[in-house]
């Protein structure tokens, strides 16, 4: 059974730990298997690319490397600041993440 992750894809994060900390981007893609998300703007990388008919000269070129999990925490709505994440049920039934802390807002992160 699948883990359940405290992102989603579209989700603005904040990078706490590693050669990325403190900043901030979207969330792209969330590699599920390896417990990986790519975060745009964050943990960029140089990559050698071959001549394709998208990049006709090849070269050198900078992408987004994916990160660990563990080290993204998603921003509360209301103060844009890192919050940890907890679950609780709506009036509807349906299960929804909420920004969860001592210093959060308590709001419901979309």
């Amino acid at each position: 059974m699948a883990t359940k992750l405290h992102i989603k894809k579209g989700d603005t994060v904040a990078v706490i730990s590693g050669d990325s900390k403190g900043q901030q981007g979207k969330v792209l893609e969330i590699i599920v298997e390896k417990e990986r998300a790519i975060v745009e703007g964050v943990n960029m990388v140089s990559k050698h690319a071959k001549p394709n008919a998208k990049n006709p000269n090849g070269g050198i070129v900078k992408q987004e490397a994916s990160i660990h999990i563990s080290n993204l925490l998603p921003l509360d709505p209301k103060s844009n600041k890192p919050t940890r994440v907890g679950r609780k049920k709506d009036k509807g039934g349906k299960t929804v993440r909420f920004a969860k802390g001592s210093k959060s807002s308590g709001e419901i992160i979309k």
